[in-house]
């Protein structure tokens, strides 16, 4: 697993990608339309919504070798919603977040939409 690298005048800091992870979990459930965080069983297709402190399992980062950052999101939106508008929030909001966070340049956010579901 690549680490995310920060250098500065004093040296350098490691950036693990389940850290930034769980803080693009936690910035993409803020969004507006986004229900939450979905893991996806493979082997029977079977998707759950998954709790607050598990978020990072519905989000996979990978770091390149020029040390920018790719985010894929697997989501559940509400019912009723423009799914479009909602993903454009999303990437808005979490490019300019974990940008800001980490220090570190996004090059490519996808979002899966694995599911619609009402707002209890």
């Amino acid at each position: 697993m690549l680490k995310g690298r920060l250098d500065n005048e004093m040296g350098q800091v490691e950036v693990r990608t389940d850290v930034i992870a769980s803080y693009a979990g936690s910035v993409a459930v803020g969004c507006f339309g986004i229900v939450g965080m979905a893991a996806v069983n493979v082997k029977d297709g079977l998707v759950r919504l998954l709790k607050r402190e598990s978020l990072s399992k519905g989000i996979q980062v990978s770091v390149t070798p020029e040390n920018k950052l790719r985010l894929a999101f697997h989501v559940i939106v509400a019912y009723g919603v423009n799914i479009n508008t909602v993903a454009d929030n999303l990437v808005y909001s979490v490019k300019y977040k974990v940008e800001k966070f980490s220090g570190m340049e996004i090059e490519k956010i996808k979002i899966y939409v694995e599911g619609v579901r009402s707002i209890d």
